[in-house]
Order: C-alpha cells, then sequence, then structure tokens
C-alpha cells in the first residue's frame, strides 16, 4: 500500500502504546506518554477545550473529565487516561464478573490467581447485603482498552463498525486488523493529515501482535465453553432445590434461637457414629441437594458466623447432631471491628460503615491495591467526593482492609485472622510457615466457635474422652473446638494433604501437651481404603465422630472458571467423605 495513502485508518504506536490515530476526520487520539497534539500556535485554553472535548466523546462524564484535566494538567493524557480508567472500567468489569486482561503486578493479575483457592462467594453475597454501590456507566471503547487493546485499535474498529456492533465482534474486528500488520519487522511510515511528518514511532513486533491476537481469541473460546458448561450446570432440572435462607442461623444461634424447632432424622442416619459435614453455603444450584441425598436426606443447618465473631462466613452443615441444649464458648468473642481492633477507630472514616468484616479469604490484598487508596484520599480537605468514597469502601470491602493511620489501609494481619476465627494467637505462626501459606491457611479453615456451638451437645456425652476421624482436617479446627469445649480427645486419625496445615496441626497438639494419640500420617483421603478403615477402628475401639469439610474450590463462587461442583476436580472428594462415613457405619453395625 502507498505510504502517502491516507484513507485507511492507521494507528501509530510506540513500545509504550499508541500514539495516535487519523481515522479520516480532525480527531486526534491522545498517546500514553505524550502530550496532547494540536495545531502549532494553539493556546492554552484551546488545549485544554481540546482535551476535555476528547475525553469526553469517549464516555467519560464531563465533570470527571474537567476536574481530571485541571488536576493533571491538559499534557500529561497518559495520566488523565489511567485515572479516568481507574473511576470506572475495572470496578465496572468485576461487578459483571468479567475477566481483565491485566499486567501481572496488577492486583486483579493477583486476585485470578488465588480464585481456585479463595472462598469469595461469601464475600459477594455480604457485598450484595451491604449499601448498594452505584455502576458507572461505561462505554465500549473503555471496556476494551481495559482489556489491553491499545486506543488507536479500539477507536479504529468503533468508527469502523456500526454503533450496535458487540464488544465481541469489536475484538474479532481488532484481532484480524493485528494479523493483518506487515510482516516486516521494521515499522511502516504512515501519513498524517496535514500535521507534518514527525519521528517514526517504532511498532511492536508482527509476531509479538499474532501472538497477542492468538491468544485474545483463545481467550475468548475458553470463556465462551467455560459460561456455557456454568449455565447448562446452574440450569434447573429438578424440582427438590434446596433453597438458603437469607437469615443464616441454622436450627438457632445464640440471641438468635429458632423457638421450638424440633428435627427428626431419618433412622438410617442414627449413630453411632457421629457425624459432621461442612461447606460453603452458596454453592451452584442443587449442590446441597445432592450432598442432602448422599448423607441420608439430613436437612442442611445454614449458619453464618457473623453471629459468632467479627467477620462473615457463610457455611452449610449437615449433621446428626442433637440440637437441644446447645451452648457457646465463653468468653463471648468480639462481634464488631470495633471490639475486634480497638486501636484501629481512631483512624476509621466517618464514611466507612462497615461493621464486620466479609469473609475472610486465602489470600489478601495487594500493596499496590492500598497505595491506590492512599493516592486516592490525598489532597482533599475533610471528606473525599462520594465517588471517591464508594469506590474506596467497595476494595476495602473486598479485600477486608483496615485503617492503619490517615487516608492509609492495609490488610488483616494473619494474627488478626486467627482471632476472626477462633484460634490460639499465632497458631500458624512458626515452622518455616510464610505469611501467605498462613493466610491460605486460615482462609480453608473452621470458624472454632461455630464448630463448637454445634460439637457443644457432646460434652457430657464423652466425659471419658472422645474418638474422632477428622478428614480433610486442615490446622486442626475441630479438635481445638473440642479441646475448648473441655471435652478430651483420646484417638484422633487426621487426613489432611497439606503439608503445612499437618505442621501447624501437629504443633498445636504437641504444645497443648495433649494425652491423646494423634495418628496423622495418612495424608490423602483416597487412600483410606476399607481394609485401612477397618484396621484404625479396631486400634482406636470404634469412631465416636467422623467429621470434616471436603475442598469447596469447585464449589465457591470465585472460581468463576473450573466451578464444577460436586463433580469438579477437587470437589468431587466429597464422595470420599461419604464413602468413608458409610464404612464406619458398617463396621461398627458388624461389630
Amino acid at each position: 500500500m502507498d505510504d502517502t495513502d491516507s484513507s485507511d485508518s492507521w494507528d501509530f504506536q510506540d513500545e509504550d502504546g499508541p500514539c495516535f490515530s487519523s481515522n479520516g476526520s480532525n480527531s486526534v487520539i491522545p498517546s500514553r506518554g505524550a502530550s496532547m497534539c494540536g495545531a502549532e500556535g494553539s493556546t492554552s485554553n484551546q488545549s485544554r477545550s481540546n482535551a476535555i472535548s476528547h475525553f469526553t466523546e469517549m464516555g467519560f462524564a464531563e465533570d470527571l473529565v474537567i476536574k481530571t484535566v485541571d488536576e493533571k494538567g491538559e499534557e500529561n493524557t497518559e495520566a488523565i487516561l489511567e485515572t479516568l480508567l481507574a473511576y470506572t472500567a475495572p470496578e465496572e468489569c468485576a461487578s459483571r464478573g468479567e475477566p481483565v486482561l491485566s499486567h501481572p503486578s496488577s492486583p486483579e493479575f493477583e486476585w485470578d490467581s488465588f480464585d481456585d483457592l479463595s472462598d469469595f462467594s461469601d464475600a459477594e453475597s455480604c457485598l450484595q447485603n451491604e449499601e448498594n454501590l452505584e455502576p458507572v456507566p461505561e462505554t465500549k471503547m473503555m471496556q476494551l482498552v481495559a482489556m489491553g487493546f491499545s486506543i488507536g485499535e479500539v477507536s479504529a474498529a468503533i468508527n469502523s463498525s456500526d454503533p450496535d456492533t458487540s464488544i465481541a465482534d469489536l475484538m474479532d474486528y481488532i484481532s484480524a486488523a493485528q494479523m493483518a500488520e506487515p510482516t516486516s519487522d521494521h515499522p511502516r511510515e504512515l501519513p498524517f493529515e496535514g500535521r507534518g511528518t514527525p519521528d517514526v514511532k517504532k511498532k511492536k513486533l508482527v509476531k509479538q501482535e499474532f501472538q497477542r491476537g492468538r491468544e485474545i481469541r483463545a481467550w475468548r473460546s475458553s470463556r465462551k465453553e467455560e459460561m456455557e458448561k456454568r449455565k447448562r450446570y446452574l440450569s434447573p432440572v429438578e424440582d427438590d432445590f434446596i433453597k438458603i435462607p437469607q437469615l443464616m442461623i441454622g436450627f438457632g444461634v445464640p440471641r438468635h434461637p429458632r423457638i421450638g424447632f424440633k428435627r427428626k432424622l431419618p433412622d438410617v442416619a442414627i449413630g453411632p457414629p457421629y457425624f459432621y459435614f461442612e461447606n460453603v453455603a452458596l454453592a451452584p444450584k442443587g449442590a446441597w441437594s445432592s450432598i442432602s441425598r448422599s448423607l441420608f436426606n439430613i436437612e442442611p443447618e445454614f449458619v453464618d458466623s457473623k453471629y459468632f465473631c467479627a467477620a462473615a462466613r457463610k457455611r452449610g452443615y449437615i449433621h446428626n447432631l442433637p440440637t437441644d441444649n446447645r451452648f457457646p464458648l465463653l468468653p463471648i468473642p468480639p462481634l464488631t471491628i470495633a471490639e475486634a481492633l480497638p486501636l484501629s477507630s481512631r483512624w476509621w472514616p466517618s464514611w466507612d460503615v462497615r461493621k464486620q468484616f466479609n469473609c475472610l479469604l486465602t489470600c489478601y490484598g495487594s500493596a499496590l491495591e492500598t497505595e491506590r487508596i492512599r493516592k486516592d484520599l490525598e489532597g482533599w480537605q475533610g471528606d473525599p467526593p462520594e465517588h471517591i468514597q464508594k469506590r474506596v469502601l467497595n476494595k476495602c470491602r473486598k479485600w477486608n482492609f483496615v485503617w492503619t493511620a490517615k487516608n492509609s489501609v492495609a490488610p488483616l494481619l494473619p494474627e488478626e485472622v486467627e482471632l476472626m476465627l477462633g484460634y490460639p494467637r499465632n497458631h500458624t505462626r512458626g515452622g518455616g510457615t510464610s505469611q501467605a501459606e498462613r493466610y491460605k491457611s486460615l482462609g480453608n479453615s473452621f470458624q472454632v466457635n461455630t464448630v463448637a456451638f454445634h460439637l457443644s451437645v457432646l460434652k457430657n456425652r464423652f466425659p471419658n474422652g472422645i474418638s474422632v476421624l477428622s478428614l480433610f482436617s486442615g490446622i486442626g479446627g475441630a479438635e481445638i473446638a473440642l479441646h475448648q469445649l473441655g471435652i478430651p480427645l483420646r484417638f484422633v486419625v487426621a487426613v489432611e494433604i497439606s503439608e503445612v496445615s499437618r505442621n501447624i496441626f501437629r504443633g498445636w497438639w504437641e504444645n497443648t501437651d495433649q494425652k491423646g494419640v494423634l495418628i496423622d500420617n495418612i495424608t490423602d483421603v483416597t487412600m483410606l481404603t476399607a481394609d485401612k478403615i477397618e484396621k484404625l477402628v479396631d486400634y482406636c475401639g470404634e469412631f465416636d465422630l467422623v467429621i470434616g469439610g471436603s475442598p469447596c474450590n469447585n464449589l465457591t463462587g470465585s472460581n468463576r472458571w473450573h466451578r464444577d461442583g460436586l463433580d469438579g476436580k477437587q470437589s468431587v472428594l466429597f464422595y470420599d467423605y461419604c464413602r468413608i462415613l458409610n464404612t464406619v457405619k458398617r463396621l461398627m453395625r458388624e461389630n
């Protein structure tokens, strides 16, 4: 193609991004890291006006554009664009559950890397119960830029298509344009309409652009398949779905009892042994119906741990324990943030209305997130504007940030998470355990006070000690609950695949000078065969309690890509819990 031909749309890029795009009109797209290109001799007011006009045409609110331009300067287009996008695109993509193709150093990228481990479904539910956040309108331009496309590519695609063209079709258009780039490694000199010929900007290698387009198409294809699979899974196929109550108090919690409540267990479910199973409450539709059918059609007990501590933790429990005469652990733990973390009250702003934390996750907010919040809040006299408040508060809710100084937030410390979940201080510390491993092990654990409330009915039944088969034992939440209730641990067979969690549990066992027998050399529930169970039953003299919570990886709402329910790679281990429980029941009947 002749280099003097200006009839087509071209974009000029350097290594940092687009400079500007000519589309056969007088509009000019500003570059990242370059000043606004205007006719020589333009006045400062004209430059400011052009900048405001340009960004409002992209779909940003005019008052927000004016404020940002005045704050950053009309020539600093990179800072203006990044500030405006920070106000809009990332939060909107996250609120719709769409992935953002981020740089690996961004907090969104870090969050995605923890999806398989976190339990963010609870946090999402808590956000729904908090103040409703008003969505910020978002244009197609902003969505595509947030996905990683350059402004020039997006502008050319939008100007060459109909107004109602979908985002998916625009992505195809851009990918096709990338593949049509010249194959030379050297950049092509392209014309500027009546603006002279500045230095030619070096373009990315065609090979890199082709690879990027291929990755985008592969991502779109995989996302489409996953969404169709999820849609099929969530589609009703039966009428007996168990509905999760909005008020999660189970069969009664302290200060919220269910007066006159009685339940009748099926004969086949009555012990021995007692059994207790836990998993996330907000699982895909039909999951709890399947769990209930597999566990003798017992009605689940859905409880939010916010009635036992200062953090929400929505869980479902199926068990054959009595429900009368339960009692909580004493002293009652702090139930609000102000009670649990009194030192933070000094810095807590009046517009942060949180009284309790959302679900405690297996990961924590990055330093980049806290730095963004600090920059958002600095420079304002008094309270920041309402849109800043809402954006900061949304991040604080998502990551359970606490205020540590004026305009400064930080993640909860592992010791503070231990307090919320009812574990002894420094329970997860030591033995070479990293901070990330501490957060992960705590995020996957029981909330001790909640479990202890349910298990409290066993205190008078086992005054001489209890024999426990603990599946997916983690860091020993069930055993700590029994210990704090004053029930001696006579025999404990702990099955846990994580070496870190096993070390933490064994450390607690030794530090508390337990007198019973701990067997923790079985690391995988799939290895616990009927023969091994029979030998354990003979050795321990039968089990009084079979307890555990299978992995929630494929059930939790945070896992948007592999939320395959009980058929998922990790959550399918629930059926091993059922297999082992039935084997124990059979052996105990035979004996």
